[in-house]
Protein backbone atom coordinates (compact mmCIF):
# COMPACT_ATOMS: atom_id res chain seq x y z
CA UNK A 1 0.00 0.00 0.00
CA UNK A 2 2.65 2.17 0.76
CA UNK A 3 4.22 2.16 -2.50
CA UNK A 4 1.20 3.24 -4.00
CA UNK A 5 0.77 6.46 -1.96
CA UNK A 6 4.40 6.83 -2.99
CA UNK A 7 3.57 6.46 -6.35
CA UNK A 8 0.27 8.79 -6.07
CA UNK A 9 2.80 11.42 -4.71
CA UNK A 10 5.17 11.32 -7.26
CA UNK A 11 2.44 11.39 -10.00
CA UNK A 12 0.60 14.03 -8.38
CA UNK A 13 3.64 16.45 -7.82
CA UNK A 14 5.13 15.86 -11.67
CA UNK A 15 1.59 16.73 -12.89
CA UNK A 16 1.29 19.75 -11.06
CA UNK A 17 4.99 20.82 -11.84
CA UNK A 18 3.44 20.32 -15.59
CA UNK A 19 0.74 22.67 -14.88
CA UNK A 20 -1.63 20.15 -16.33
CA UNK A 21 -4.97 18.81 -15.47
CA UNK A 22 -5.63 14.95 -14.58
CA UNK A 23 -7.21 14.92 -18.34
CA UNK A 24 -4.12 16.48 -19.77
CA UNK A 25 -1.63 14.05 -18.09
CA UNK A 26 -3.84 11.35 -19.10
CA UNK A 27 -3.60 12.08 -22.63
CA UNK A 28 0.12 12.04 -22.20
CA UNK A 29 0.07 8.84 -21.08
CA UNK A 30 -2.27 7.68 -23.21
CA UNK A 31 -4.94 6.20 -20.13
CA UNK A 32 -7.98 7.36 -18.74
CA UNK A 33 -8.15 10.60 -16.42
CA UNK A 34 -10.23 7.98 -14.00
CA UNK A 35 -6.71 5.88 -13.70
CA UNK A 36 -4.55 9.65 -13.11
CA UNK A 37 -7.10 9.86 -10.17
CA UNK A 38 -6.74 6.45 -8.69
CA UNK A 39 -3.29 6.75 -9.32
CA UNK A 40 -3.07 9.92 -7.35
CA UNK A 41 -5.05 8.72 -4.45
CA UNK A 42 -3.53 5.37 -3.68
CA UNK A 43 -6.34 3.07 -4.68
CA UNK A 44 -5.32 1.35 -8.51
CA UNK A 45 -5.44 -2.34 -8.07
CA UNK A 46 -2.59 -2.62 -10.36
Amino acid sequence: MENKKTFGAYILRRRKELNLTQREFAEKLYVTESAVSKWERGVSHS
